[in-house]
């Protein structure tokens, strides 16, 4: 690692390896900076670098006004521009290069802190909703509401959030931790479950006001005008393939679109879990890939624009997911497994040779630490995993048998 020093003064850690560097910045408020940079040895044995900078947007002259750096007006402009990273080690026999988007970098640890901000500052410009009059109420498999109770705290919105009761205790740590109201429904029923208490509380609450993630418009606009162009420019224009797990479909509905509009040749892939193949066509069923596989086809998706949709079964992800934490560095929840998964699927058909597949990881893994993800590390009736998936009886559709955790 050396250090390179702009025209500005402002020093830059930058790799050696990696000759354009991207300077962080969220795209709805601050422009880019790309840098390159060559490093060659001195006679001392040091390296002397040069660097030339280029604005991608335009630039201020006033230097207070420059917003890539310095203290933030509030929270919810820390949202955004997580930074990628190519798989070295899980990929083996693969012919095409995979590079990861890791969303669970956001200031909540998960991609939802994007659509949670824009779906809110949306119904904020409409004049539909208003700070400390207008209750919001959303359902929510975790990382939503995780996103909603943060940017609701930072804007002063009471919360109130359904969720099914399978998801994780940290998940519901965290909700609480930001002042939600949490109402659990049972998790046989999935998200339709949560979606249905949802409307029943929205009927039956004074100034209640539902964001609807699956139908709003602001969820995959948000990708479209931020996660899509991130990767296009980090990745220099040369992203053949979009890799994403579908939850509500929003993050390759709208980046993908992005994407495509860019090069048309982009290939968008889906990844389902097989215990619930909705999109490809199968029934809805029990599973463990929490994030993902809602039961049903969500409406802010519009499932023509995927060219190829891969089921991940939930032993598949959590073995990968694991790999991640032990093997690369990256400790990733379940999801992101699965879209690991179809990655190295992908990749490792001849045909894609040379190419480039970007996938995204979508939350944190310590959200997960209660869940069969790393039960095998600290429960003591953590069930045997050289039965799983069995054990889980996912094929059946049935909810396993509960491990000793705690619950809320």
């Amino acid at each position: 690692m050396h250090t390179c020093h702009i025209q500005c003064a402002r020093a830059v850690p930058c790799s050696l390896s990696a000759p354009i560097i991207s300077v962080p910045h969220f795209p709805l408020f601050r422009d880019r900076l790309h840098q390159k940079c060559t490093a060659t040895p001195s006679t001392s044995g040091r390296f002397v670098t040069t660097c030339a900078a280029t604005v991608a947007t335009e630039q201020t002259t006033n230097a207070t006004a420059d917003t890539r750096r310095g203290i933030k007006n509030n929270a919810t402009e820390l949202i955004g521009d997580t930074p990628m990273v190519y798989l070295n080690k899980v990929n083996e026999r693969c012919f095409a290069r995979i590079a990861c988007k890791l969303e669970l970098m956001e200031p909540c640890t998960s991609v939802k802190d994007r659509i949670a901000y824009n779906m809110i500052n949306k119904a904020e410009e409409q004049g539909i909703i208003t700070p400390g009059k207008t209750i919001l109420v959303e359902p929510t498999s975790g990382n939503t509401g995780v996103g909603l109770a943060y940017i609701a705290s930072a804007k002063g919105y009471k919360l109130i959030l359904t969720m099914p009761d399978t998801m994780s205790t940290e998940r519901r740590i965290l909700l609480k931790a930001f002042g939600a109201d949490l109402v659990l429904t049972p998790g046989n029923k999935g998200m339709t479950g949560a979606i249905s208490k949802c409307q029943q509380l929205v009927n039956t609450t004074p100034n209640a006001f539902c964001l609807q993630q699956f139908e709003n418009p602001a969820n995959p606009e948000v990708h479209y005008k931020t996660t899509g162009p991130e990767i296009w420019r980090d990745t220099a224009g040369k992203v053949d393939f979009l890799v994403a797990g579908v939850g509500t479909g929003g993050t390759i509905q709208g980046a993908g679109t992005y994407l495509t509009d860019q090069n048309p040749d982009v290939q968008l892939i889906a990844v389902e879990p097989s215990e619930s193949p909705v999109l490809s066509g199968g029934r809805p069923g029990f599973h463990q890939i929490q994030g993902i596989g809602a039961g049903f086809v969500p409406k802010v998706l519009d499932p023509t624009i995927l060219d190829e949709i891969f089921r991940v079964s939930s032993k598949e992800s959590v073995d990968m997911a694991r790999r991640l934490a032990k093997e690369e560095g990256l400790l990733c929840g379940i999801s992101s497994g699965a879209a690991v998964v179809a990655s190295i699927r992908l990749a490792q058909r001849v045909e894609n040779k040379g190419k480039l597949i970007v996938v995204i990881l979508p939350s944190f893994g310590e959200r997960y630490l209660s869940t069969v993800l790393f039960n095998n590390l600290w429960s003591k009736d953590a069930e045997d995993e050289s039965q799983m998936p069995k054990a889980w009886k996912m094929d059946a559709g049935e909810e396993p048998v509960n491990t000793q955790e705690p619950r809320l």
